[in-house]
C-alpha cells in the first residue's frame, strides 16, 4: 500500500504545481526514488488526463558517466535532452540520492563543462522558461541525518513541510509581491553585512508551490550594476557535491570583486569565474516558509527558511522578477536574519520592511509564522 503521505503529495505536485490537464504532456524525472513513489506520481499525472514520459536516473550512474565525458559527450546528450524537454509542456524533477557529495570528485573543468553545454541549453534555454515545471528532493536517511533527526521524524517533516497550505501563503504573499514591484530601493543591513541594490522595474513573483516544493519565498533581481556592499552569510551552502562555509562577497557596481569562504575560497573563486555572468547577481528573495528554521544543507528547503533571504550569483529568470543576467551558474546562498542567527534588517526605499527576520509592515504581517502556520 502506498503511503497517503506520498499520495497527498502526488496530487498535490500535479494538480496545484504544474496544473496538469489533458493538453499537457508530463516529463517525471526521477532521481533515486522508490519505484512505488514514481507510480503514484504517474497515477496521479494520469487521474489528470495528462501524457506521462518519464526518465529514472541514479546519482553513482550520473557520477561515473560525467567522470568520462568530454564536449562531444556532453553535446549529444544535451541534444537528447533539449529534443525531449521540447516535446513536453511540464516537467517534475524528484530528487533522492544517499550521499549528497555523490558528485564531488568530477574534475572541476568537466563540471563546467557540463554547466555550459547541458544546463544552460536544456535547463536554462528549455525547461525553465517554456514548461511548468516543479522539483523536489525525495526523503531519505541521507537527508534526515543533515537535518540531524531521526529517519523517521524527517519523514514526518518532510510531508508537513512540503504539503502546508499554499493557498494561504499565496494569499499572504501577494502584498509583498506589490511592495517590490513599487519598491526602487533596497538595503540589507546585519553582521558583517551591510548591502544595497534597485530593483525599479524588474518586478516580482510569489512563489507558493507552482516551481519548488516546499516553498515559501518571493523574488525579484537586483538590477545588474546596482549593486554594492558586503555580505556575510550564515548558513553552509552545498554545490556541486561540495560545502562552502563563511561565504563573503565584496560587491562593487553589481559585480563580485573578491569572495571568500575559509579554507574553500580557491573554488569558490573557480566557480565564480566560470563565465561572466557567475560574478553578478541573478536572484534576490525574501524567504518565509513557517515550518523551516534552520539550515540542513539542501538548497530547496534552506532559501524557504522563515526569516531568511538568498542571493543569488549566476543565472536570472526571466521578467517578471528577472533581470537577464546570463551565466551557466545559479547559487542561492542564504543568509538567516532571525535574532539567533544574529538579526538584521531590510529596507525598501529606506522604510523598514523586516527586522529580526520578522516582517514589520501591516500588510505584510500575514507572513510572520504565527499567522502562516
Amino acid at each position: 500500500m502506498v503511503d497517503p503521505r506520498v499520495t497527498r503529495l502526488a496530487e498535490l505536485l500535479c494538480a496545484h504545481s504544474c496544473h496538469l490537464g489533458p493538453e499537457d504532456t508530463v516529463l517525471i524525472h526521477a532521481f533515486d526514488v522508490p519505484d512505488e513513489a514514481v507510480a503514484d506520481v504517474v497515477r496521479a499525472a494520469h487521474a489528470s488526463q495528462a501524457r506521462v514520459v518519464v526518465r529514472l536516473e541514479s546519482d553513482i550512474v550520473r557520477r561515473q558517466l560525467q567522470l568520462g565525458l568530454d564536449a562531444k559527450n556532453i553535446e549529444t546528450i544535451a541534444s537528447i535532452e533539449k529534443y525531449e524537454m521540447q516535446q513536453v509542456t511540464a516537467y517534475i524533477a524528484l530528487r533522492g540520492g544517499n550521499n549528497y557529495a555523490e558528485l564531488s570528485d568530477v574534475p572541476e573543468q568537466t563540471r563546467n563543462l557540463w554547466a555550459k553545454l547541458y544546463t544552460t541549453p536544456v535547463v536554462f534555454g528549455v525547461r525553465v522558461p517554456h514548461t511548468k515545471w516543479v522539483a523536489l528532493r525525495w526523503p531519505t536517511a541521507s537527508m534526515a541525518q543533515q537535518a540531524n533527526m531521526s529517519t523517521s521524524a524527517f519523514e514526518k517533516f518532510f510531508f508537513d513541510v512540503c504539503t502546508l497550505d499554499y493557498a494561504r501563503m499565496a494569499a499572504a504573499s501577494k502584498p509583498l509581491e506589490e511592495l517590490m514591484f513599487a519598491t526602487d530601493r533596497v538595503r540589507v543591513t546585519g553582521p558583517g553585512t551591510d548591502f544595497s541594490f534597485s530593483i525599479k522595474g524588474i518586478g516580482a513573483v510569489a512563489c507558493s508551490g507552482e516551481r519548488n516544493i516546499p516553498d515559501g519565498e518571493c523574488f525579484t533581481a537586483p538590477v545588474r550594476d546596482s549593486v554594492n556592499g558586503v555580505v556575510q552569510f550564515n548558513t553552509t551552502s552545498l554545490y556541486q557535491g561540495t560545502e562552502f562555509s563563511d561565504i563573503r562577497y565584496e560587491i562593487r557596481n553589481g559585480r563580485i570583486e573578491a569572495a571568500s569562504a575559509g579554507s574553500q575560497t580557491d573554488k569558490l573563486n573557480e566557480i565564480l569565474d566560470t563565465d561572466e555572468g557567475a560574478r553578478y547577481f541573478g536572484e534576490w528573495s525574501l524567504a518565509y516558509n513557517p515550518f523551516l528554521l534552520h539550515p540542513m544543507k539542501d538548497t530547496l528547503f534552506d532559501e524557504k527558511i522563515a526569516g531568511s533571504l538568498h542571493f543569488t550569483p549566476g543565472n536570472s529568470y526571466d521578467p517578471p522578477g528577472g533581470n537577464r543576467n546570463v551565466s551557466s551558474i545559479h547559487w542561492d546562498t542564504v543568509l538567516i536574519q532571525r535574532p539567533e542567527y544574529g538579526g538584521g534588517e531590510v529596507y525598501f526605499d529606506d522604510r523598514l520592511v523586516r527586522k529580526d527576520g520578522m516582517f514589520v509592515l501591516p500588510e505584510l504581517l500575514g507572513l510572520n509564522p504565527e499567522n502562516l502556520a
